[in-house]
């Protein structure tokens, strides 16, 4: 990934005090040459942009850094200067650090200092994305807003997002990824945010952190970075957070659905085909009609959190149902098109057991209103240790407990889900099984067979089963067929 570093331009002389890093010069080139770039490919070095070279479990940066040396770039981060880039008789500064990544992060905390605008955190185990994404689409309606990219939300992608950020930002909204204890620490003491969201406690990481308690543990640390005036705001219908907050003085702000007690909470939640519309309860009044373009009561929770970011922006009512309006998912997630007359729920992008249950809900809220068949394609849901087999099985009855019609099984669990979802009802003619994930034409064929125009078909997997590529199959068999997409 590159940047532009708009905030402020750096040097090599001022990267190394910054971080404690030796700098090494080469061909008297100066120390003190403002760098308006940086970037973590080679291939994107240039003359004013600094390489940062990351050692990865397969390639090591370093080498790379006579290549960045010719295409122009006189500046690198990296724990060493190999032999070829010495003698390449080009002129370059090299900061020399242990860690490159750890050094980026302390760099990024540095130039975070730089910005005046409001800073506003995301953690949690589901719907991290798209809660960034609603809360950047409120701000937005008010305030030029800055946002993670993507999914950058790891200890190399949170400081690149740092590096991101302009002169004009006046609020900027990051989310933090996690798979270890500490990680989040790591990133909100860098970033320092005014506001702290954790959304919810999830199954995600239980290979990692054991239990649902050491994942709540993991999300809670967002609140070591906030300052003396910071806000924390939390999920109140998660049992696990809701035993933080009332630990907690002074409290959090809370939102809910479910718990009187919440700060923020949705009432009398309504679907629509294109969408939710809900009442919400807060600082002792009503809004009513509050309607979001999404589907399923999780982004109920996800608009609620974006809701109160907005009030403690100061954002009026009418600004922040604007800001809802506004949202739109990010790729792969809850993306609703149609393929050969049957509608695709597109929501390949991740999978827990928690959005997992949440996207059938969809499904089956979408068929119903369609008067269709509900039928869903479900891939391995990954970082589950132990847990995996029993969340498999409780996946399978679940869908069938749905009243799925369809149940399309993907990946090395696709067994135990199917088996569990005809053990709790759906025909066994009417499930369909794929244990090899590396021909998506197989399954793409099993649907294609299997519906007809008119249905409704769910698809959803752990990133690394890449589920989209079985979208891409149809589309070309469906394209092949009838010469059209």
């Amino acid at each position: 990934m590159s940047v532009e570093l708009k905030l402020k331009a750096l040097s090599a002389e001022e990267i190394a005090s910054v971080v404690g890093g030796k700098l090494e010069i080469y061909n008297n080139c100066p120390a003190d040459m403002p760098q308006t770039g940086l970037t973590t490919n080679s291939k994107e070095a240039a003359a004013g942009v600094i390489f940062c070279a990351i050692k990865g479990s397969r390639v090591d940066g370093c080498d790379f850094i006579a290549e960045a040396a010719r295409l122009g770039s006189t500046c690198f981060f990296c724990s060493r200067v190999p032999e070829n880039a010495q003698k390449c008789g080009l002129p370059f500064c090299a900061v020399v650090v242990e860690n490159v990544v750890e050094a980026l992060g302390t760099l990024a905390g540095w130039y975070r200092g730089f910005s005046k605008a409001t800073f506003v955190a995301i953690t949690g185990s589901v719907g991290k994305t798209t809660t960034k994404e609603f809360v950047a689409a409120v701000a937005s309606a008010a305030f030029k807003t800055h946002k993670t990219r993507g999914n950058l939300n790891n200890e190399l992608g949170m400081p690149l997002t740092i590096f991101d950020l302009s002169p004009d930002d006046q609020v900027s909204v990051i989310e933090m990824g996690m798979s270890a204890l500490g990680e989040i620490e790591y990133m909100t003491k860098l970033v320092r945010p005014d506001i702290a969201i954790v959304t919810n406690i999830g199954t995600s990481h239980l290979a990692t952190l054991g239990t649902r308690e050491n994942i709540c543990r993991a999300k809670m640390e967002i609140r070591l970075g906030l300052g003396e005036n910071g806000k924390l705001l939390l999920n109140a219908d998660e049992p696990l957070l809701f035993e933080q907050y009332e630990q907690m003085d002074p409290k959090p702000t809370i939102m809910s659905i479910y718990n009187r007690n919440g700060d923020f909470r949705a009432v009398n939640i309504r679907q629509k085909l294109d969408g939710i519309v809900y009442d919400l309860i807060y600082d002792n009044k009503a809004v009513t009609n509050v309607e979001i373009p999404a589907l399923g009561k999780h982004n109920v929770y996800n608009s609620l959190t974006a809701y109160a970011v907005g009030v403690m922006l100061g954002m009026t009512d009418e600004q922040i149902r604007r800001g809802l309006k506004s949202f739109v998912g990010a790729d792969m997630r809850q993306k609703i098109y149609e393929v050969g007359g049957i509608t695709i729920i597109d929501d390949c992008y991740n999978a827990s057991p928690e959005s997992m249950r949440a996207a059938i809900d969809v499904l089956v809220s979408i068929a119903s209103k369609k008067g269709a068949r509900p039928a869903a394609l479900l891939g391995d849901m990954l970082e589950l240790g132990e847990y995996s087999r029993l969340m498999h099985d409780q996946l399978g009855q679940y869908a069938a407990q749905m009243q799925v019609q369809k149940l399309f099984c993907y990946g090395m669990m696709a067994d135990i889900v199917a088996e569990a979802a005809i053990k709790k009802g759906i025909r066994a003619d009417n499930v369909y099984v794929a244990l090899d994930t590396r021909d998506a034409q197989v399954m793409a064929d099993m649907v294609l067979t299997a519906l007809h125009p008119g249905d409704v078909l769910l698809v959803k997997a752990s990133r690394a089963v890449q589920a989209e590529r079985i979208i891409e199959c149809m589309k070309k068999r469906r394209q092949k067929k009838t010469g059209k997409k």
